[in-house]
């Protein structure tokens, strides 16, 4: 600690027609103190008052100030119940406002503002993003497609539960029919890529604003990725897959649409010679483990690394695109469909589908229902022993894509470094009764 005692010329606080005296000031790192004291004025208060200041020395103490940007352990994700409805991802009040804004509008005939892509034109600044989620995504399926040879992934044949290990965990938490009579024990077989990275399928429509899917034409539309839609939609061409390209934005008086351009029949997609969208490289199904071979044993850790970076794109760019574009998903099941507004297909059978007539309860999509994180146990020693429920609680939890990649040598990201719990102990057997 160091004691320092300055006199120095200050500005007087009162401004130019007062005058103050430094009485000096006292340092104390990293907090500096000065004191001065006010000279009696002609028609002031008959008072002599001192005041101090106290001011940063000019440097900070990086023990003080310190940021954690993710904290040292996390909860693991909740498992929603499925006799509720999904928790709306806007807070439904401001959903309500937006309506009784758009209804005082259609009361007094104002047309809706719209902007790029509500009024069906595109986003010109989010078409390369869409091209490089696209590309991204093609790496990521190739990736795991080569990983999964070199790391042993299972799948529980009754129920949607995956490991990444060398054998299946002995955790018995299978939710499976007939899972009373096995005990909750899983049923372990060879995973493949749809098992790890869950596919999210979405209806191709050529026109998104155009006519509504109804139950009676659903076979008219392919089902392709979500992620591969929605790139579409955002600006990429995709010979296979055609999209109209508006000229004229539409226009929306309320919930109405006044002008839509007319409607368009679907072309027939022209299969083209450019081979730079093969639909192998797109679809989880046709990228199957078979389709590619395994990697060289020095090229592993490189292989590992692009496809965790191409999964933090794809998620990079699928969360920017969803903050312009529109994407819904039902409240109660799975389905995903891009578009300003949900198909008509009655394909729901969750939680009282009955009172829906099966029709789906659309709301706004998160980028977890579009790209699923699709969770796992994480294996520290993966030529260790399996894992056991006694422990369960001292066990972490990681995407699926990022288990497989950091098995495979790839580096730990920060961002999931607290929900795989690293920095926890594992006691043994014996020891977990004994842990607080």
């Amino acid at each position: 600690m160091q004691l320092q005692s300055v006199s120095v010329s200050i500005p007087c606080p009162w401004g130019t027609s007062q005058k103050g005296v430094c009485l000096g000031s006292l340092e104390l790192n990293p907090i500096k103190f000065k004191f001065w004291h006010q000279e009696l004025q002609p028609n002031r208060p008959s008072k002599a008052r001192t005041f101090c200041c106290a001011g940063g020395a000019g440097r900070e103490n990086p023990i003080l100030k310190r940021s954690v940007p993710y904290p040292q352990n996390m909860d693991l994700p909740p498992i929603l119940s499925k006799k509720k409805k999904k928790p709306y991802p806007i807070p439904l009040k401001k959903i309500q406002q937006a309506a009784k804004a758009d209804k005082k509008l259609f009361e007094k005939g104002i047309e809706k503002p719209l902007e790029p892509p509500e009024n069906g034109l595109l986003v010109p600044d989010l078409i390369p993003v869409a091209y490089k989620v696209l590309e991204a995504w093609k790496v990521l399926i190739q990736g795991l497609a080569q990983l999964l040879h070199v790391v042993p992934a299972h799948g529980c044949s009754i129920c949607s539960e995956v490991h990444v290990g060398q054998t299946g965990h002995l955790i018995q938490d299978c939710q499976g029919p007939g899972n009373v009579h096995r005990k909750s024990h899983h049923t372990w077989v060879k995973a493949s890529v749809n098992d790890i990275l869950l596919p999210m399928e979405s209806y191709h429509q050529y026109d998104p604003f155009g006519r509504r899917i109804k139950h009676e034409t659903r076979f008219n539309y392919d089902r392709i990725p979500a992620v591969v839609e929605l790139c579409i939609q955002a600006g990429v061409e995709v010979p296979e897959y055609p999209s109209r390209r508006r000229t004229k934005p539409i226009r929306i008086l309320g919930k109405k649409v006044i002008d839509l351009g007319g409607f368009v029949e679907d072309p027939k997609p022209k299969p083209s010679g450019d081979s730079s969208y093969p639909l192998l490289q797109l679809d989880t199904y046709m990228g199957h483990i078979g389709q590619f071979s395994a990697p060289a044993a020095s090229d592993v850790q490189m292989v590992a690394q692009e496809t965790l970076n191409a999964y933090e794109t794809v998620r990079w760019g699928v969360t920017k695109l969803m903050q312009k574009y529109s994407v819904k998903a039902c409240g109660y099941c799975p389905e995903v469909h891009v578009g300003p507004w949900g198909h008509n297909a009655k394909l729901c059978g969750e939680f009282k589908h009955q009172w829906r007539d099966g029709k789906h309860g659309w709301q706004d999509a998160t980028v977890d229902e579009v790209v699923p994180p699709n969770y796992v146990w994480h294996v520290r020693d993966p030529m260790g022993p399996s894992l056991r429920g006694a422990l369960k609680r001292f066990y972490g939890k990681a995407p699926a894509v990022v288990e497989v990649c950091i098995q495979a040598g790839a580096k730990v990201p920060d961002i999931y470094k607290p929900m795989m719990r690293l920095d926890i102990v594992i006691p043994d057997s014996e020891e977990a009764s004994l842990v607080a």
